[in-house]
């Protein structure tokens, strides 16, 4: 993203004009899928001319990038909102899947374009890529302070990876098939107190399970 040094009223003013083009992008990627935003597009939106949008960005991906490191710092938020609210390993468990199925529902233009691959050639930023990293360095913290409650083989690493793959399997599924559901309905949004249970079973609580 390009920066220019401004006074103050000019940077307030070039701020809101990025947010309303991130907002813009974020519109067309929700109509039209992930990978159809174009520049062309977002400049009628805007009711700007094409050349005038490289003034805030440097291009198409440099506007993906923003928003990849938004939506991270999104679920960043949503994951230590779980973390300040749980009352122990389980239920934190359980308000990070339900909270990233959430985070789904209700964003899928930013859980497609941080979970998923859907716009070929987008490479994110060390910058946007260190925000996502922080996120999986902060869990890997969370299960560090769990682990002497924990009976399990598993290493903190593979306990992250298991409910990401949990968190994931169930919200693709359910947005594949019935998106339209809030949590907790449907085929596959019904099945997080199963899986919950599961998960229980692989990685016992001390004291809780036995």
């Amino acid at each position: 993203m390009k920066k220019q040094p401004s006074s103050p009223r000019k940077q307030r003013n070039r701020e809101g004009t990025i947010q309303s083009i991130l907002d813009a992008a974020r519109t067309i990627m929700r109509e039209e899928g992930v990978a159809a935003l174009s520049m062309h597009e977002l400049a009628r939106r805007m009711d700007m001319r094409a050349p005038s949008l490289y003034n805030y960005f440097t291009g198409k991906m440099d506007i993906y990038d923003a928003l990849f490191r938004l939506g991270f710092n999104l679920w960043d938020e949503t994951v230590k909102k779980a973390a300040a609210e749980s009352t122990g390993f389980q239920d934190e468990m359980r308000r990070v899947i339900e909270g990233y199925m959430s985070f789904a529902l209700e964003n899928p233009d930013l859980y497609q374009l941080c979970f998923e691959r859907p716009v070929p050639g987008f490479i994110p930023s060390q910058e946007s890529l260190e925000v996502s990293f922080g996120v999986l360095r902060y869990s890997r913290g969370r299960i560090e302070q769990y682990k002497h409650q924990l009976d399990t083989h598993l290493s903190s690493e593979e306990i992250i990876n298991l409910v990401i793959a949990i968190s994931h399997g169930l919200t693709a599924m359910h947005l594949a098939n019935e998106p339209h559901l809030p949590i907790g309905q449907g085929r596959f949004g019904s099945l997080i107190p199963v899986a919950l249970a599961m998960l229980e079973k692989t990685i016992l609580v001390k004291g809780e399970n036995k």
